[in-house]
């Protein structure tokens, strides 16, 4: 016996078959809602009037579905079937076509419905781990037309894998930041437990890659199930390494090659006369408006062109919105920005936690590069937001607040056997403010590199406005062979005699005819 639900279910072909065993004819012509109409009608009326023999409608039913191609066990499900002492109807005959798909899943109990007194049926049919049940009374339709299925559990693991930056918190749990948000907090942020931390020895700043799974009920964040690698190194090689503060730092003897791709006038000019090493610690000392960004985005794009085996990081710190968008344009490296409409707190994290990631990779023996602009403007950063110690220096500068932007820059090193972090950056004078001049005072001795901008040569629209003769790096006869030390001897003698602007046009008319640096060099008399 059908209700109106099943048969609105069935396909059309199913349909015409029910209509022709009902004796309707010409069903093929009709459509699919017109059919169900048609047999409906025929149900209702049989139901009143006609009444069918229950042998010859097993019969029928039997034949019908051979015809379409049923299995010889259904076959034998008729036959078995034991004949029931009171007349069916030719519904409920067609409706055991359903019945006896599977004798081993039907479960038949009658019972007497305490409301009505009538005798019903009720039927369960299980496939698949679902539960179907529908009670057919002496009227022919189902009484309970919904159907309740178990909702089903999907477990989605090991499917997604995701990376990001760690970040303990007080609880000894962790979150992995994503560097889309700046590695602060985010909806992206994947959650690490106690006992992950604690088996892999995990500190915050390690970059993770792991599997993940979705949030289950009264979960808020993706949580990491396996980790594949910290720090581009299996988990197992973590779990011994030296900690950053125990590792043994050394001169820069590994010389970036700034001048063969991607090279230009003031990439050239940078790698003669102050040469950056793998561990420099240098400081561009740059008035307003000099070009140091522009310069800092050259020097980005030769590391990037020209070593992809260091891991470079471009640090905005209080930068203007604009210089960000077109850093990240226009650099192949990890831009990570905070920008001057942001509090002094946020300069401070960000800050931290690129210190942090860059400190767990040295660990690793990977080599990595921060550009920072400006550590004057972090300092001021640092100033705002340390507690008030009550001595305070010219400048209103508190006597400890520079002690955490001095730990930042004087992290550079190269590290024996294996691994550097070089720091490269910038630092604002005659701003007209006491408080950069104390800043820059602070920083003046702890680098080892110090490339100086002129502002004379810069309102001649003369760039790179470099000095070259206040310009230099410390130890950069381990950086320079014999033959070009010697020559950048002669050359610096011969420039000390001018004044800066003099000098860079000098050098620029010289360099512009020739194609590389060491084309420049043979050029030289002497």
């Amino acid at each position: 016996m059908f209700d109106i639900t099943e048969l609105k279910s069935k396909k059309l072909f199913e349909l015409q078959e029910i209509a022709r065993s009902s004796g309707l004819k010409k069903c093929t012509q009709l459509r699919k809602n017109e059919l169900l109409e048609k047999i409906i009608s025929i149900f209702n009326s049989n139901n009143k009037n006609t009444t069918f023999n229950n042998k010859n409608t097993t019969s029928t039913i039997e034949n019908s579905l051979l015809k379409k191609g049923f299995k010889e066990g259904f076959k034998e499900g008729f036959k078995g079937r034991k004949k029931p002492e009171s007349k069916t109807t030719f519904l409920e005959s067609v409706n055991g076509k359903k019945k006896l798909t599977n004798q081993e899943n039907i479960k038949n109990y009658s019972k007497i419905s305490e409301e009505t007194g009538k005798y019903q049926k009720k039927y369960y049919w299980k496939k698949n781990d679902r539960s179907e049940s529908h009670t057919v009374s002496e009227s022919g339709f189902s009484q309970k037309v919904t159907n309740k299925y178990r909702t089903p559990e999907y477990e989605f693991e090991g499917i997604i894998i995701s990376e990001g930056v760690l970040e303990i918190m007080p609880e000894n749990y962790g979150f992995l930041r994503s560097s889309d948000f700046n590695y602060l907090s985010s909806p992206d942020d994947i959650y690490v437990s106690q006992s992950q931390i604690r088996l892999f020895g995990m500190k915050t700043g390690d970059t993770i890659r792991g599997e993940v799974r979705p949030p289950k009920d009264g979960e808020k964040y993706f949580p990491l199930i396996k980790i594949l690698e910290i720090n581009g190194r299996p988990p197992s090689f973590v779990r011994e390494r030296d900690s950053f503060e125990h590792l043994t730092p050394l001169f820069p003897n590994e010389k970036f090659k700034l001048a063969e791709k991607n090279a230009t006038l003031s990439t050239r000019i940078v790698d003669l006369f102050t040469p950056i090493g793998k561990g420099q610690r240098g400081m561009i000392v740059a008035p307003p408006k000099t070009g140091k960004t522009t310069l800092l985005k050259e020097i980005a794009n030769a590391i990037a062109a020209n070593h992809p085996e260091v891991y470079l990081i471009i640090l905005l710190i209080d930068e203007r919105p604009e210089e960000v968008t077109d850093m990240q344009r226009n650099v192949k490296g990890e831009v990570i920005a905070s920008t001057f409409d942001e509090p002094a707190e946020r300069h401070v994290k960000v800050a931290n936690i690129v210190l942090q990631k860059a400190k767990r990779m040295v660990e690793c023996s990977h080599d990595v590069v921060i550009l920072l602009d400006s550590i004057t403007r972090l300092a001021r950063a640092y100033n705002t937001v340390a507690p008030a110690s009550g001595k305070v220096l010219s400048g209103g500068v508190d006597a400890n607040a520079l002690h955490r932007p001095k730990r930042f820059f004087g992290a550079a090193r190269n590290i024996e056997n294996g691994g550097s972090l070089s720091i490269i950056a910038t630092a604002m004078i005659d701003t007209g403010s006491k408080m950069d001049e104390v800043i820059f005072e602070e920083f003046k001795g702890t680098g080892n590199k110090e490339l100086q901008l002129d502002r004379k040569i810069a309102n001649k629209r003369i760039y790179p406005a470099i000095d070259l003769v206040s310009s230099s790096t410390r130890k950069d006869d381990l950086l320079l062979d014999t033959n070009t030390l010697q020559r950048m001897w002669i050359l610096r003698k011969h420039l000390s005699d001018m004044n800066p602007v003099e000098a860079m046009e000098f050098l620029r008319s010289r360099m512009a005819r020739t194609q590389n640096n060491e084309e420049f060099l043979i050029s030289m008399n002497g």
